[in-house]
């Protein structure tokens, strides 16, 4: 078995294996010693992994990647490694540490895959520095923080021959294949209407941003490289390492946190393309009477958005979706039994698939219990389990892209991932299609009378392949960012 080291030559030659990808797969399973050379990859060798966000969700991503220890993690990067991400330090005490992602990758020559667990507004720029230099990725979901990295990446993956996932995991829940065949054999009949809600947000949101205060930064956090392409600004208590969710700097809102679970299920197995329009309304706070609070920084307490998309192979007909957050959800269908949950327990997290001859229910799409079933109009009923028996963590789904990494781009393993970019990069772009409608509604302008008003409260028309609102120009702002220097994606 290979050793690892830092040889120049070596390390190209294992960098021109993992980008190759117009071999055949049978190749990969001639026996090493007929193929010689340090190039090849076989499957009995071990990858060189490296994280890009080792605390929080970081730690289990790293740690399912290492592959109970089949892998090698070379190299752990975080910007506190006095917070959560001292976890993964212990879990992988022979790592070289970094603060910089870029630093790392560009001094550590034999990293052939990363997993990024960052906060959202950094997904996009660790994602770009690392397939520049051909290292594959493993990416958080969301997959982007807005609508033009999503779809840079997607092209940039495919352009570069990287194998890629999203860390949607509930994507590779053998249980979807109930759900798809419910749709394929078209139990439900033609579906007209998807809904989809959540509980979230769980942290604060909808308030006012807390006032800077550098005398409050944690010693062991590099706060500029936690700003990252954001805002350069003082240090703002709370945000690290969870609270930033509810800021459009630095965050995607609920629909980033759970939205790739939740509407992952229906984009999934109804084969949804880029919706079509989007819509929204969100719920107002009243400090002052008859003066809504107003934080356009922020993302609101509550929303409800509206998409629409053209009918495909699998949706026969025109598909209404709608999302719902901050515990608002939709009313109780008439054919589930009023004791039954819909969605998940007590209701909290779900989906709905409205069809003319019954419906699908399922929970969040995570490391939950999907609980599918099956409701129809003649009182007939099929259920999934309610407790999963999960072979391997998270059903494999870091486990899976590490493998299609040691395979290559275009094998079979690398085909079979269920959140590969081809497939994450447009449903991504849906999903914070509804955050980009709840920017749009929140825009104001002065009026003839010198009053604010809001100006674009109104259905956005939208232009996917082209990823342009066609009826609101000033909408178009939110289908990218700004980027401080050297964070450009």
């Amino acid at each position: 078995m290979k050793k690892s080291n830092e040889n120049k030559s070596t390390n190209l030659n294992r960098r021109d294996f993992v980008k190759k990808t117009a071999l055949a797969s049978s190749v990969f399973i001639i026996p090493r010693h007929v193929l010689g050379g340090t190039g090849f990859i076989a499957p009995s060798d071990r990858l060189n992994i490296a994280a890009i966000g080792a605390g929080g969700k970081g730690i289990s991503d790293i740690k399912n990647a290492s592959v109970m220890g089949r892998e090698r993690v070379a190299a752990l990067c975080d910007v506190d490694f006095t917070g959560t991400a001292a976890k993964s330090v212990e879990n992988f005490p022979k790592a070289k540490l970094y603060d910089d992602f870029r630093v790392m990758l560009d001094k550590k020559k034999n990293i052939d895959a990363v997993t990024i667990s960052t906060p959202d507004h950094v997904h996009g720029p660790a994602a770009k520095w690392a397939m520049e230099r051909g290292i594959h990725v493993y990416v958080q979901k969301p997959m982007t923080h807005n609508i033009k990295e999503a779809r840079t990446l997607t092209q940039m993956a495919r352009t570069n021959k990287i194998v890629s996932q999203m860390g949607n995991q509930g994507g590779s829940n053998p249980l979807l294949g109930m759900v798809q065949r419910w749709i394929d054999e078209d139990k439900i009949g033609a579906i007209s209407k998807v809904q989809v809600w959540t509980n979230r947000p769980v942290w604060p949101q909808g308030i006012e941003m807390p006032k800077p205060d550098a005398s409050l930064k944690p010693a062991g956090l590099n706060w500029d490289l936690w700003l990252g392409p954001a805002t350069e600004r003082e240090f703002v208590p709370n945000l690290h390492p969870f609270n930033w969710r509810g800021w459009w700097d630095y965050g995607t809102g609920a629909l980033g946190d759970v939205g790739c679970h939740l509407i992952d299920i229906p984009f999934r197995t109804l084969n949804l393309k880029y919706p079509i329009d989007a819509e929204c309304s969100v719920a107002s706070v009243f400090s002052k009477m008859w003066t809504p609070d107003y934080y356009p920084e922020g993302c609101p307490p509550s929303s409800f958005i509206t998409l629409h998309f053209d009918a495909t192979d699998k949706s026969k007909s025109p598909i209404e979706m709608t999302w719902s957050d901050g515990g608002i959800r939709p009313s109780h269908p008439d054919i589930i039994p009023a004791n039954d949950d819909i969605g998940g327990k007590n209701s909290a997290n779900g989906v709905l698939i409205i069809g003319e001859k019954g419906i699908i229910s399922t929970n969040i799409n995570d490391s939950s219990p999907l609980m599918p079933k099956l409701y129809l109009n003649d009182g007939t009923t099929e259920f999934g389990p309610e407790v999963e028996e999960n072979l391997e963590p998270e059903y494999g789904h870091q486990r899976k892209w590490v493998d299609a990494c040691k395979a290559g781009f275009g094998s079979p393993e690398h085909l079979g991932l269920t959140s590969s970019f081809d497939y994450a990069g447009p449903m991504t772009e849906t999903v914070l299609m509804g955050n980009l409608a709840i920017r749009s509604y929140m825009l104001q302008r002065e009026n003839t009378e010198g009053a604010m008003e809001f100006f674009a409260r109104k259905k956005l028309l939208w232009d996917g392949e082209n990823m342009r609102i066609t009826n609101m120009e000033e909408a178009n702002q939110f289908v990218g960012r700004t980027y401080r220097k050297g964070w450009e994606v």
